[in-house]
């Protein structure tokens, strides 16, 4: 598939089949991930794959805010962000910076890289044929995934993604698109001046 074609048609699936998506197309999409930018090579962005079992275990724990037909895709990634691999990065000797202190950083890059890292997933699951789905996990439950599942205490969950076949075409119901239009590229777009 053609790159503009993969932005085109990247939307939020909210509506899946309960057929099983590949390993192949799973590694594939968590080696994209990897490929993401990340400032000073810090590369501090963790992934956890569920499937199966692990699902039903993931979905009791979370309050989910968002639809029930989401449950049915067969993989859910939860992306995490590692604060700690920036400010240890950073006070390397060839960064310039002789502490690991927060100050130095105006935007948590973490975050940043760790959403870019997401949107690969969502791009990646189009260009395999698949549909995807971005939704966030409550701070409340940020432990109990943690402990469920043995992740490090400094690994931050900013959302999860659910992979699998679309069950729907076009836009889902009651989803924003179909009640808000696409801001016009000049009102968010400006050359030289705003």
């Amino acid at each position: 598939m053609e790159f503009q074609d993969v932005v085109r048609r990247r939307r939020m699936v909210r509506e899946f089949t309960d057929e099983p998506v590949s390993d192949e197309s799973v590694r594939r999409i968590m080696r994209n991930a990897l490929r993401g930018p990340s400032a000073g090579f810090s590369q501090g962005q963790a992934f956890l794959v569920l499937r199966g079992g692990e699902l039903a275990r993931f979905y009791e724990l979370i309050r989910l805010w968002t639809f029930d037909s989401v449950k049915a895709a067969p993989v859910v990634v939860i992306a995490f962000a590692v604060k700690d691999a920036y400010l240890d990065r950073y006070a390397e000797p060839d960064k310039g910076w002789t502490d690991r202190s927060e100050d130095h950083w105006p935007v948590p890059f973490w975050h940043v890289d760790t959403g870019m890292a997401v949107l690969l997933i969502l791009q990646t699951a189009v260009d395999e044929g698949l549909g995807a789905v971005y939704f966030g996990i409550g701070a409340d439950d940020f432990d109990k995934v943690r402990e469920e599942f043995g992740v490090p205490a400094d690994h931050v969950p900013i959302g999860a993604i659910a992979i699998g076949h679309g069950a729907e075409e076009g836009i889902s119901e009651g989803a924003s698109p179909l009640t808000r239009k696409r801001r016009p590229f000049d009102e968010a777009v400006h050359f030289g001046h705003w």
